[in-house]
């Protein structure tokens, strides 16, 4: 099994619609990635180690996938409608990380 996590780096100027995010962005991905999808999940950052700091992202996504190749091969004809979807929830760049779930 396979998680890719998409992480929003919070900054001073960040916007993020988190309503929007699980509510519109998150059903969008499921429904054109379809049944390859295994499992979806979403963190709202609150803060990091130190008391009253920020945490270091807004957000992040997470897609559970059977293997990559299963990643590459159902999301990848969908990533301009997806892209394309990012500007009406936040003005930040994602940043993508693909994990092997070992436990």
């Amino acid at each position: 099994m396979v998680k890719v996590s998409v992480f929003y780096p919070n900054r001073k100027d960040a916007r993020f619609d988190i309503g929007y995010y699980c509510n519109r962005h998150m059903p969008l991905v499921q429904q054109l990635v379809g049944p390859a999808l295994k499992g979806v999940s979403v963190d709202r950052g609150l803060s990091s180690e130190e008391p009253g700091a920020p945490a270091p992202y807004v957000a992040i996504g997470h897609l559970l996938f059977d293997s990559v190749e299963n990643f590459q091969r159902s999301f990848g004809p969908h990533v301009p409608e997806i892209m394309a979807d990012i500007p009406k929830y936040t003005n930040l760049e994602p940043m993508i990380q693909i994990s092997e779930i070992v436990l």
